[in-house]
């Protein structure tokens, strides 16, 4: 025990010494909080410029439509002036379109439509946002014109037009399972976060493994202490420096958003991701544990299997393609049906299960005995899985010149004590 702990603090300690871990976790914090902290910063930008301006450069407060042909005035105003009140502006009737142009320019006017007829208008701005979206709701407007047209032609008066139109319709969803729509995001975000840190940090430790092998520094480390404690302190010290970096980047996240929630209110997809569950944050730090400890001993294996740190990218292929393949089923189960067959079968197989499993308790419908044998299953796959990896890595860590095939580890992994 006292090996081990002394080499789970010296690992541990290189992490949060290594520059890159140091730089990217900086790097993370500072993007996130000043990506949560812009709303607030324009605003106040915004403030400044309005109270030095004063009231003779307030933002442009009406836009006009100018009705051609047959198109009945009055029904027209009716339709765009929703268009209008979404946007705070007051909705004019003009009759020269030149004139409108004009004023656009000169800033009297945000923008304008010119009705040629029941099928055709035109859009008029001075500058048009790559942002701006409005073919949608100016579509909508003119479909509302066609209907409010043909009530009147069937002998609706203007007053019955205006009574049918103010009706107004109110759905409220009432969610008895788990709101896909609300979950997918976070579940999304929580997802590829565990794919980069399992792949990173696993990665991290083979190739450690395979540097002190190459530089001969194993064969003084493996004199002052025994193999399994050298793998299983590097392994754990890697996983917490993972978890450590999560929850200092989830933690600025979460801490930014609610200084600034009020500036991300009509935002859903925003509101979503910061308003997770306390119980879906237990089940992901369970099963981001469960899984990097899995793919850790595996990474930590292979390491001890290479004599060359060239070596590497040859003995983590396999592994390498099982966790990107687990990462694929799972990311377009998400975009499908969350409780397909081959959702169902990857939530119960070790390898994918960390993330499956856990995507299924997030946006599916699942009981709880579902979790806890898949769990379960994790566990001792897991044990099991270290305690091969441990066998593998007692045997490979002194082997030099060729890197052995996995059929030879294996073997020798059986005769090792």
């Amino acid at each position: 025990m006292k090996q081990f702990k002394t080499i789970f603090g010296f690992e541990f300690g290189a992490h949060l010494k290594n520059k890159a871990f140091v730089g990217v976790t900086i790097f993370l914090v500072v993007i996130i909080a000043g990506a949560l902290f812009l709303p607030r910063i324009l605003d106040s930008f915004s403030s400044d410029s309005s109270d030095q301006q004063g009231a003779s450069n307030t933002e442009v407060s009406s836009v006009a439509i100018v009705v051609e042909g047959d198109v009945d005035k009055d029904l027209a105003k009716q339709a765009f002036d929703e268009i209008a009140k979404d946007d705070g502006k007051e909705l004019v009737i003009e009759s020269d379109i030149e004139k409108v142009k004009e004023k656009i320019m000169s800033g009297d006017y945000a923008y304008a439509y010119a009705i040629h007829d029941l099928k055709s208008y035109t859009y008029y701005v001075e500058t048009l946002n790559i942002y701006s979206d409005m073919q949608g709701p100016s579509n909508a407007a003119m479909e509302r014109l066609n209907y409010y047209t043909m009530m009147k032609q069937s002998g609706m008066s203007l007053d019955d037009v205006k009574k049918a139109s103010d009706i107004t319709v109110e759905g409220v969803p009432e969610v008895l399972g788990n709101d896909q729509s609300q979950n997918y995001f976070y579940t999304y975000i929580m997802i590829f976060a565990l794919y980069m840190i399992i792949l990173l940090y696993g990665q991290m430790v083979a190739t450690n493994v395979a540097s002190e092998k190459s530089s001969r520094a194993m064969e003084v480390l493996i004199t002052s202490a025994r193999p399994v404690a050298l793998m299983f302190g590097k392994i754990l010290a890697a996983c917490l420096a993972g978890m450590s970096q999560l929850i200092l980047i989830f933690g600025t996240a979460v801490i930014c958003y609610n200084v600034n929630s009020e500036y991300f209110e009509d935002n859903p997809i925003i509101s979503s991701i910061f308003n997770i569950p306390t119980e879906m944050i237990f089940f992901m730090l369970l099963f981001f544990l469960l899984g990097f400890l899995l793919y850790a001993m595996m990474f930590g294996a292979i390491g001890s299997m290479a004599t060359k740190v060239e070596d590497i990218n040859t003995l983590q292929t396999p592994v390498t393609m099982i966790f990107v393949i687990a990462f694929m089923i799972v990311i377009f189960g998400m975009n499908g049906d969350v409780n397909s067959p081959i959702m169902v079968v990857a939530s119960y197989i070790p390898f994918t299960s960390p993330m499956a499993m856990f995507t299924r308790v997030v946006m599916g419908d699942i009981a709880w005995f579902e979790i806890v044998i898949s769990v379960i299953i994790l566990i001792v796959s897991t044990i099991g899985i270290g305690i091969l990896s441990a066998r593998i890595y007692r045997a490979g860590v002194l082997h030099y010149g060729k890197a052995p095939k996995f059929s030879e580890m294996l073997s020798k992994a059986k005769t090792s004590i």
